[in-house]
C-alpha cells in the first residue's frame, strides 16, 4: 500500500480542472478614472464637451466634480416624481417629436435646452422650439433650474401613459439602452413595453426614497 509521506502530493483531478474552466468569471465594470472595481449600482460623470458618460466610484465622483475648472460634472441621484407636471397634448405635440418618449436638458455645448428621444438605432436629438420649452417652464417653473448637462425632465405619454420624472441623466440613457436592446418588430413589441412599464415603475418607487444610486 502507499502511504502519503510529508513531502507527497494528492493526484490532480482533471474533472475538478474542468470544471473550474466551466465556470463562468462574472465580470465586473471598474472605475473609468481610478480603475476600482464597482458595484451594479454606482456613480456617473458627465463630460460635457464629449457628451460622455463616465462610470465611477464613489471618491472619484465627489474628487474629480469637485476641482475647479474640472471637465466632469456629477449626475445627481435623486428622482423626483413630477406627476403634477402641466403640459398639454397641444404643447406636446408642439415639441415635434415623433415618438411619446423623451427627456430635456440644458446642455452647455448647444448652449440651449434639447429634446432626446430613445430609438432602435440609440439616442436621438431632435431640435427643440424655444418658444415651446419656455412656454412649458413658465407653466412649471421647477423646470427652470434643472443642472445642466446632468439632469433632465423624462417624459412617458406612450398610451394612457402620463409620466414625468426629474432624473439624473444617466438614467435617460439607461431607458435608450432598454429600448435598443430590446426593440422588435416595427412596434417594439409586448417584451419591450413591459420593460418600459417596470422601468418607470421603478423611478416611482425610488422617488419616495430619496433616489437611491444609479443603475450601471
Amino acid at each position: 500500500m502507499h502511504r502519503n509521506t510529508p513531502n507527497s502530493r494528492p493526484a490532480p483531478n482533471p474533472l475538478g480542472f474542468l470544471s473550474r474552466l466551466a465556470r463562468p468569471n462574472p465580470v465586473r465594470e471598474r472605475c473609468e478614472l481610478c480603475s476600482a472595481g464597482l458595484a451594479d449600482e454606482h456613480e456617473h460623470l458627465v463630460e460635457p464637451a464629449a457628451r460622455r458618460l463616465v462610470c465611477a466610484c464613489g471618491p472619484c465622483a465627489i474628487l474629480f466634480s469637485a476641482r475647479a475648472g474640472s471637465k466632469y460634472r456629477r449626475v445627481p441621484r435623486r428622482v423626483e416624481d413630477m406627476s403634477c407636471l402641466r403640459l398639454t397634448d397641444l404643447q406636446w405635440e408642439g415639441f415635434g417629436l415623433p415618438i411619446a418618449l423623451a427627456f430635456f436638458l440644458h446642455s452647455s455645448p448647444a448652449g440651449r435646452v434639447v429634446a432626446v428621444y430613445p430609438s432602435p438605432a440609440g439616442a436621438t436629438e431632435s431640435a427643440l422650439p424655444l418658444d415651446a420649452w419656455e412656454e412649458l417652464v413658465a407653466e412649471n417653473p421647477d423646470l427652470g433650474d434643472l443642472e445642466p448637462d446632468v439632469e433632465a425632465l423624462l417624459v412617458n405619454r406612450v398610451g394612457e401613459a402620463r409620466n414625468y420624472f426629474r432624473v439624473g441623466i444617466d438614467r435617460c440613457y439607461q431607458l435608450a439602452g432598454l429600448l435598443r436592446t430590446h426593440w422588435r418588430g416595427f412596434s417594439g413589441g409586448d417584451a419591450l413595453w413591459a420593460e418600459i412599464g417596470r422601468f418607470f415603475d421603478d423611478l416611482k418607487r425610488r422617488s419616495g426614497s430619496g433616489g437611491g444610486p444609479a443603475n450601471a
